[in-house]
């Protein structure tokens, strides 16, 4: 028989390794971690504050009664009576000056400018008046 020449490798190749048994190991690895995991469940830990039963009041207590002022791109209502700026500023001195704890509820309209709310904020705070909410309305 002849001598078969055998084909030498040249020196700087490299062996290839067969990739398809490494990724068929990682997949076989994530399906296991995915059924495995165990979610936490969120809904257990959150904290929920329910209101306490509330003591029956007595007739000397008044609730209190909430100011509504909306401000919108017409101006200034204040419980639905339209005020300019000025008496705006009266109005809530004097409210100030009976109780400072009364709640404002402050409504601005959508197309109402920034600059609108910010007055109203600042006529609040020169008053001394300190339990206002802002909502945002159509």
């Amino acid at each position: 028989m002849a001598n078969k020449r055998q084909r030498k490798r040249p020196v700087g190749d490299a062996v290839e390794i067969p990739m398809t048994p490494m990724i068929d190991v990682v997949f076989q690895l994530l399906i296991y971690f995915l059924v495995t995991i165990k979610p936490v469940d969120v809904i257990a830990h959150l904290d929920v504050f329910r209101p306490q039963a509330q003591e029956e009041r007595t007739q000397d207590e008044v609730p209190p009664k909430l100011i509504r002022i909306t401000v919108g791109d017409f101006g200034y209502m204040i419980n639905d009576r339209r005020v300019g700026i000025n008496e705006m500023e009266t109005l809530l001195q004097r409210l100030a000056s009976f109780d400072r704890t009364q709640t404002i509820l402050i409504m601005v309209l959508q197309r109402s400018r920034h600059e609108s709310l910010v007055r109203v904020l600042d006529i609040c705070a020169q008053a001394g008046l300190t339990n206002l909410s802002v909502v945002s309305t159509n």
